[in-house]
């Protein structure tokens, strides 16, 4: 067991995913995690897995972590702050201006809190989805404010740094801006785009491939929690919106025009744009790298896959991304694989010797 920056105990309030992991984190530390939650089953689940144990009179925590719905986030950290004069409060909330703004409103004691946000997450939710790795390698925001001593906020750099995730410091406001770009427009977007599909023709469902899929992916998500999401946080969201807007106006402009004068100019300098754009990712380990790709045919049953890892391994190759889609009406799946671009020739010819169907 690593030794622990923190000496704890921490409370966490709210053992949901994200509460529930940072308690079962804390664990594997060996610290003494204290839970709370509004609803007695989904604590009773949370102590029952091993996130922590519940609350007990005397407790007398060092640092307090909330890990609540985004609409009584303030709330809740207004009674924690009160409840334990000398713990030091955060809370994982995606939206921190509008809960800092609140609780400045309140008088609350700034000078014991600090609003953080872990960029971490899964498709599902609840204590039963928690992982005590699930923030290992993965940015967490810290929405510094002139009101609490860089000592004072120690513990919560050590909380982040305990559960294997990379300190990132920002404004309320910056953070803000920042999520409205690259996770609550997303998530807009991702939602109307799926919409269409309502009404689609069953065939044309059908045909659906990773295209759709992946700009889908996050529209299954809990429109409650989005709504509250997307309040906190409505400006900075609808300027890009805005924006965005505008983009799609002159792509139709060009789409209805495109026989007009330097329409497909257009057209093509804006699909450029987005190469550009996405660029700008970073990939793995955060470094900006583009990778190849091949796609390569697995017949749908049990043992191939792996067998398909064991192959790619003994050629000398990493899977830097991997994507699995499975054939419409056949009993076949696509691996897509991403490489170094100099391993791709070498592993496409090294796959195809072992037998493997590489598609395209």
């Amino acid at each position: 067991m690593n030794e622990s920056r923190l000496t704890g105990p921490v409370r966490v309030v709210g053992v949901g995913l994200l509460g529930a992991s940072i308690g079962l984190g804390l664990r594997a530390k060996g610290i003494d995690v204290i839970l709370a939650d509004a609803s007695p089953t989904h604590l009773a689940i949370a102590v029952d897995y091993g996130a922590g144990r519940p609350a007990e009179p005397g407790d007398r925590p060092q640092l307090v972590v909330v890990c609540v719905p985004p609409d009584v986030t303030a709330d809740v950290v207004a009674a924690e702050l009160d409840a334990f004069p000398e713990a030091i409060v955060t809370d994982v909330a995606s939206v921190k201006l509008a809960v800092y703004d609140d609780l400045k409103a309140r008088g609350a004691d700034l000078s014991r809190y600090i609003g953080t946000h872990p960029m971490a997450g899964r498709e599902r939710g609840g204590p039963m989805s928690g992982r005590a790795d699930l923030f290992v390698g993965r940015p967490w925001v810290v929405a510094a404010h002139g009101g609490m001593s860089y000592q004072d906020g120690s513990a919560i750099d050590d909380l982040i740094l305990d559960l294997g995730a990379t300190l990132v410091e920002l404004t309320p406001e910056q953070h803000d801006a920042a999520v409205a770009l690259v996770s609550h427009v997303p998530q807009v977007v991702s939602s109307l785009m799926a919409r269409r599909l309502i009404d689609a023709p069953h065939a044309s469902v059908n045909l659906a491939g990773q295209g759709i899929r992946d700009v889908t992916r996050v529209a299954a998500s809990d429109p409650e929690l989005w709504v509250q999401i997307l309040g906190q946080n409505a400006e900075p969201v609808a300027e890009i919106l805005r924006g965005y807007r505008d983009d799609l106006d002159r792509f139709i402009d060009a789409l209805e025009n495109m026989e007009a004068p330097g329409a497909r100019r257009r057209v093509a300098e804006e699909l450029f744009g987005g190469n550009t754009g996405v660029e700008r990712l970073p990939g793995k380990h955060g470094v900006d790298r583009r990778y190849s790709s091949l796609i390569v045919m697995i017949d749908d049953r049990p043992g191939q896959l792996a067998r398909l890892f064991n192959d790619v391994g003994e050629a000398g190759a990493n899977i830097e991304d991997l994507r699995l889609e499975h054939s419409p009406g056949a009993q076949i799946g696509l691996a897509e694989i991403s490489v170094l671009p100099e391993m791709q020739q070498h592993l496409t010819d090294e796959l195809a010797a072992r037998g493997w169907r590489i598609a395209g």
